[in-house]
């Protein structure tokens, strides 16, 4: 898994990079690209069309030259001209037909690849999310993709264009003066040395770059929801020198691959300018001495000026070719990224509620302590447990490894009487709602947020019978479009308790048997609180439910409060005897209501 570096500190090393072997990770791209074989082949087909072209042209000088120009009776020199012109077309089609057809294949790939990545990330574990910033993944399928699709099929193109052409221009200028080819080919291992030295440094430079991609959109992403925090707080300067920092180590990256990529074409060209000029003064040699014709000298001379052409470009290519590598690393390690684990074989069916710990213990990857340990806990069909206790006692890490968010340590949890990594996930998750203080809603209608998920196809009576349970329908049937009302981005036009009431109702609407509530009322005011804890108090009537609460007097009706410290059962009990125990429960409920006074 990969390790990111703090937002604040985006001065990262390009040599930290690792490099894979180009050739694997370019035939692995190919793969890609091979269920569109028939787009392909068919655009290479156009581009070897258009590249054999190049020689025509320097072949019609030589008998322009030699026997056009002031020779009796050759009419057919007639056609020179408009062969040309027809060289010409033929070239434009062939070179369209290979654009066209190398961006479709492109953007199927890309198409796929995005695809391919968000299916990744459905199912990958929570401890990727708790490892990597969101803009990491966000990256890598929005930007990183669009460079691997270069290198998968533009930069082959050029490839197979331009090496067509240098061999057809080769072969007529060794058919014409097989000494001025040699000498002329003589830079080719020079040029190839060049680029060699230069493609390692590239590849870094475009890993720390797309790295560094990522590190700015997690800045915007924290400048833009955090809005109204860096506005209260005064945290606008903080806000754009960390901005700045990742922006100007950005620039700086850009211009070490500019200056790298800059640097090749003025040096080919130099090299391939010393050979042109040993070229010439050869042939006037040569011409001197009547080795050469006029028309073989023009013929061969055009024939190099447009050699210098494809083996510029493929001098060129170099650059994009290791960033569309360099991103498909990147996309690669995406894709690689273990998925989350679903070894179980027991469909769940719909589960009557039992819950039972046994020797639980949990530990996060990197902390010193274990968060969980030797928890021993049953829960009864249809009982209401609340996990009450310090702040990092453990009681969000207990609930979370209810749905398998996390795994256990040591330990068992069981579930009507199922270790619960014997279950599906799907058939586990099923049986489980979750409705918390951080309440998560689409940019959608309010119908599509009750309706989520495995109940997306729900009827609208079913939906407004959930919105009524949970107390929301007399604010859903207030809005100008009901139910078919969009609400923004997480409910942005909604309020605190509106949005909970809906997360409720979406939790009615799936009837799951269990039911984990996270600090469902703590951020609200006291009259949306009222209305909230009815639609919880109906959400709960039937269900196994596990409550966590920091406000103590929201679960006095509680069957059972499990008092969670250090990660530990320090008590359990109701209410009204963990009072008269005068505990650690005890404690905290007085220091609440002093608080409260």
């Amino acid at each position: 898994m990969a390790v990111h570096r703090s937002l604040y500190t985006p001065e990262f090393s390009a040599s930290s990079f690792l490099v894979q072997d180009s050739r694997d990770l370019y035939l692995r791209l190919l793969g890609h690209v091979r269920p569109h074989w028939k787009g392909f082949v068919l655009a290479l087909a156009a581009t070897a069309l258009a590249a054999a072209t190049d020689p025509l042209f320097p072949a019609l000088m030589k008998p322009l030259l030699d026997k056009g120009f002031g020779q009796q009776g050759n009419d057919w020199m007639a056609w020179l001209p408009l062969a040309i012109v027809g060289i010409f077309i033929l070239r434009g089609i062939a070179s369209f037909l290979a654009s066209y057809g190398m961006s479709w294949v492109a953007n199927r790939v890309i198409m796929d690849l995005r695809q391919l990545m968000f299916e990744r990330l459905m199912r990958l574990p929570t401890t990727y999310f708790d490892a990597n910033p969101s803009s990491v993944p966000a990256t890598r399928i929005a930007y990183d993709v669009n460079n691997v699709a270069m290198a998968a099929t533009s930069t082959l193109t050029v490839v197979i264009r331009d090496s067509l052409s240098v061999l057809g221009l080769v072969g007529w200028l060794l058919y014409l003066n097989w000494k001025l080819t040699l000498i002329s080919l003589a830079v080719i291992p020079l040029i190839g040395f060049i680029i060699r030295g230069f493609s390692a440094r590239l590849r870094r430079l475009s890993l720390a770059a797309q790295d560094g991609m990522a590190q700015m959109n997690q800045v915007l992403h924290e400048s833009i929801k955090g809005q109204k925090v860096v506005k209260i707080f005064g945290g606008e300067a903080h806000a754009t020198s960390r901005f700045g920092k990742v922006n100007n180590a950005l620039r700086g990256y850009s211009m070490r691959q500019g200056l790298a990529a800059a640097a090749i074409t003025p040096l080919t060209q130099i090299l391939a300018s010393i050979a042109l000029a040993i070229v010439v003064y050869v042939a006037l040699q040569q011409s001197a001495s009547n080795e050469t014709t006029v028309g073989s000298f023009v013929s061969f001379i055009t024939a190099m000026l447009l050699l210098l052409a494809p083996l510029k470009h493929l001098a060129d290519i170099n650059a994009p070719l290791q960033r569309g590598l360099a991103a498909a690393e990147s996309v690669f390690r995406m894709l690689d990224e273990t998925a989350e684990v679903d070894s179980g074989t027991v469909a769940l069916g719909h589960a009557r509620g039992v819950i039972e710990f046994t020797g639980v213990s949990l530990r996060y990857a990197g902390a010193e302590r274990d968060a969980l340990t030797r928890i021993d806990l049953h829960i009864r069909p249809g009982e209401t447990v609340a996990l009450v206790g310090p702040s990092g006692g453990g009681k969000s890490s207990l609930v979370n490894l209810v749905p398998r968010f996390y795994h256990p340590g040591g330990g068992q949890i069981r579930i009507d009487g199922h270790d619960i990594e014997t279950l599906t996930l799907q058939s586990l998750r099923a049986g489980i709602a979750h409705v918390s203080q951080d309440v998560f809603l689409f940019d959608d209608t309010i119908a599509a947020n009750i309706a989520y998920g495995g109940r997306r196809g729900a009827g609208r009576a079913e939906i407004e019978a959930a919105a009524r349970a949970a107390n929301a329908l007399e604010f859903i049937e207030q809005l100008p479009e009901g139910f078919d009302t969009l609400i923004g981005e997480n409910g942005g036009r909604l309020s605190g308790g509106q949005r909970q009431r809906l997360a409720i109702a979406r939790a009615i609407l799936k009837d799951a048997p269990i039911l984990i509530l996270d600090e469902a009322t703590s951020a609200l005011d006291n009259e949306s609180e009222r209305q909230v804890q009815a639609a919880l108090e109906e959400l709960m009537r039937g269900r196994t439910t596990l409550v966590i609460a920091h406000r103590l007097s929201t679960i006095e009706r509680a069957d059972r409060i499990v008092v969670l410290s250090n990660g530990r059962i320090a008590e359990i009990g109701s209410h009204n005897e963990l009072l008269a125990a005068a505990g650690l429960y005890s404690h905290l409920y007085k220091l609440q209501f002093e608080t409260n006074d």
